[in-house]
């Protein structure tokens, strides 16, 4: 059985499936339950019911889907309230079909800001670089992140996003960012819907000391 991630950038459809299975397999021993290749659709359809249900409906009818994760940047929208105008029309889309939807506030590299220690001496990130005290205030978390990396660095979605996304301390994370709580919270919905509840979700080592 697979969950099947909708998402927004390139750099989501190769970081997602890296990040997931950390979630799945490694914290909550989920062996059983795979993630599926992500089905991207650009920003504005997140934000269309037809788009975005479609989409939802093409996830739906793999014959190994158990649940559907839509991810995507929140940007400016409040999550709480655009994530249940998404919810409901995923709903409508895959009746049939757990789903739930998250959004990156303000964007997937909010949670990199989140956890930027534990990126120190990796992908050019400063030794000395220390997470911002409010990681999701940060408009552009893209250009945030590329502060912290030396001099003539770039970050880009497309080459940094999934290994970032293997060696982020996802606690560190947790413990910081809402929204990433947010997404724990989400897959611990899934895998209850699909009968594979962990005994302990979150992670006890996750939550603040």
């Amino acid at each position: 059985m697979k969950i099947y991630p909708i998402v927004e950038g390139q750099g989501e459809v190769a970081a997602v499936p890296v990040l997931l299975p950390r979630a799945l397999h490694d914290e909550a021993q989920c062996f059983d339950v795979q993630v599926g290749r992500p089905i991207r659709r650009k920003q504005y359809e997140f934000h269309r019911e037809d788009s975005l249900g479609g989409a939802v409906k093409l996830a739906s009818l793999q014959q190994d889907c158990a649940g559907i994760l839509v991810l995507f940047d929140g940007e400016d929208d409040c999550p709480a309230t655009t994530g249940e105008r998404v919810r409901a029309w995923a709903r409508i889309a895959a009746p049939n079909v757990p789903c739930e939807v998250v959004l990156a506030y303000r964007e997937y590299e909010s949670w990199f800001l989140a956890g930027l220690e534990s990126l120190r001496g990796h992908f050019s990130i400063a030794a000395e670089a220390q997470a911002p005290a409010t990681p999701e205030s940060r408009r552009n978390a893209k250009g945030a992140l590329e502060e912290f990396m030396g001099p003539g660095a770039s970050y880009s979605p497309t080459i940094h996003q999934a290994p970032i996304s293997a060696t982020l301390d996802l606690g560190l994370v947790h413990r910081r960012s809402r929204s990433f709580r947010k997404l724990t919270k989400s897959i611990g919905s899934l895998l209850m819907c699909i009968g594979k509840s962990p005994a302990t979700w979150p992670p006890r080592h996750w939550l603040a000391p």
